[in-house]
């Protein structure tokens, strides 16, 4: 189920690369609410940390993918709706597809449809806190989260093929919604071989394991909010400041 190697390879680029909103929060009046360049997001990343949301770490990865010679085409639910998320699928060399996704952080990427290597069974490795199992469909492929709790959660996505034009006006869209402040990141803690999800949303933080959810002790201001993201995000302090300041904080 693994990917091959020069996929992995250009995958392995973003290993250190989290998903946020508070970057296009940072940057929505200078760029005038419009998608930010691959160049911006390299330039954003080298100097403050900055990742960005789904569709930046999309159109990033598509390029460094096709960069590298590798077929790869967005896909993703609720398109050009509030609710979008977008991820792609890389091509191997014989044409099997492989589901990328950055934006839910990803440990790894993941074969989604059926052939000699393809399991049906849960799976670890792939996805922080939790086994993953694929199944196919003719125009869709459900992706099921099973927890060692015993919750499993499920996502579909249809296996529309967008365009390149397309992603960009969905990133439009979605670069003009500022909504709430939310970072995520793999984490792998000193001490241990097990790669985690760090989680910062609604002014709460919480990490997932195999071993369950930690929730992270609640704070009293928005500058020990930005140390604790800074410091879990691998993002610049004064800049995560900044962010935040876009924010409305909810007192606890």
């Amino acid at each position: 189920m693994n990917a091959p190697k020069n996929i992995l390879e250009v995958w392995r680029k973003f290993d250190d690369v989290g998903m946020d909103t508070i970057t296009k929060a940072f940057f929505y009046d200078k760029r005038k609410k419009r998608q930010r360049t691959v160049a911006e997001m390299k330039e954003h990343y080298e100097g403050f940390g900055a990742g960005g949301n789904c569709f930046d770490l999309a159109i990033w990865l598509l390029a460094e993918l096709n960069e590298a010679g590798i077929e790869a085409y967005p896909i993703g639910h609720d398109f050009f709706d509030e609710k979008a998320h977008v991820a792609l699928i890389a091509l191997g060399e014989d044409g099997e597809k492989y589901y990328c996704d950055l934006g839910d952080q990803w440990i790894q990427p993941i074969l989604i449809e059926k052939n000699d290597r393809f399991i049906e069974g849960k799976l670890a490795g792939f996805f922080p806190g939790a086994y993953v199992k694929v199944e196919t469909k003719e125009k869709e492929f459900n992706i099921s989260y099973i927890r060692n709790n015993g919750k499993i959660s499920m996502q579909t996505f249809p296996l529309t093929r967008y365009t390149n034009e397309d992603l960009l006006r969905a990133g439009e869209l979605s670069q003009a919604r500022i909504w709430k402040a939310l970072c995520e990141k793999r984490v792998r803690r000193e001490g241990t071989d097990e790669v985690t999800h760090w989680e910062f949303y609604n002014w709460k933080s919480f990490e997932s394991s195999l071993s369950g959810l930690n929730k992270e002790p609640e704070l009293s201001s928005k500058d020990e909010w930005a140390e604790r993201i800074a410091l879990n995000m691998g993002m610049d302090l004064e800049f995560v400041k900044a962010a935040l300041s876009k924010f409305e904080y909810i007192e606890k």
